[in-house]
């Protein structure tokens, strides 16, 4: 019998495994802080008051991309190749979802119908990650090597999720709501298949390498084949649904730092 804590730990306790989680992730929150300090820099003028969010946004998931190449360096590991079919980040841009990477190079400033949509494609990821490091800081966040940058990341995710939620409803107070609705449900949709491939994808190669045998990894593909079935069912209301947040102005405020990971 497994669970994602014996899962985890597993992954972490042999390098190989651990250095292309490390370089997963870090891949994907370096893309993340290139998108946002695109589209801070292209912000409309008339939602410029929300570019130092997304500038702190951006800077938030870069530090993140920081503290996972530091996880590898600490233990004298340098990143993987990145699988394609693993880069979450990358699959969701090619399946239309976010904003296309061709327009952000553009110099050119971008529309409110843009920002709705990033925030709206953000309200959905965000929610997956902050629930990704919500059981990882349950099981993890004592532990001596990882545990301090699991709490430093899920803090960092449960602020840009609060983000989310208070930025759209205020668009939404604007007369967007729709508009906003129809872009969560189509972002989320995608999310869910790009979310159990890349699970399914991630799984393999970890298996691969701890050379799982072939009930173990049968039963993680059947489990993984169920949450997405249940999500389908169901589950994705969670990513779809606004609701002001306990904590506003989450992103007010420069990007804090963790200098022991620089």
């Amino acid at each position: 019998m497994f669970s994602a804590r014996s899962l985890f730990q597993e992954i972490v306790d042999n390098d190989d495994s651990y250095r292309l989680f490390c370089s997963i992730a870090a891949s994907g929150e370096a893309q993340g802080g290139w998108e946002n300090g695109r589209i801070a820099a292209l912000m409309p003028a008339s939602l410029r008051d929300l570019a130092p969010k997304v500038t702190r946004h951006g800077a938030d998931e870069e530090k993140h991309g920081r503290i996972f190449h530091a996880l590898m360096r600490r233990r004298g590991l340098t990143p993987a190749p990145v699988p394609e079919e693993t880069a979450y980040t990358s699959l969701l841009e090619r399946q239309g979802i976010g904003l296309a990477h061709d327009k952000l190079r553009r110099d050119e400033p971008l529309s409110e119908l843009d920002i709705i949509t990033y925030l709206s494609h953000s309200r959905v990821t965000e929610q997956r990650a902050a629930d990704q490091m919500v059981m990882l800081n349950r099981y993890f966040g004592d532990h001596p090597e990882v545990g301090k940058a699991i709490r430093i990341i899920s803090r960092d995710e449960d602020n840009h999720l609060a983000y989310c939620h208070e930025e759209l409803l205020r668009l939404a107070r604007h007369g967007h709501g729709r508009t906003i609705q129809r872009i969560l449900h189509d972002c989320a949709r995608a999310e869910l298949v790009v979310y159990r491939d890349v699970s399914l994808a991630v799984m393999d190669h970890m298996g691969r390498i701890l050379k799982w045998p072939k009930a173990k990894s049968g039963g993680l593909t059947a489990g993984i084949r169920t949450v997405y079935g249940y999500e389908r069912l169901g589950g994705w209301r969670r990513m779809v649904t606004l609701r002001m947040p306990e904590r506003r102005n989450a992103l007010g405020g420069p990007a804090t730092s963790a200098p022991e990971f620089a």
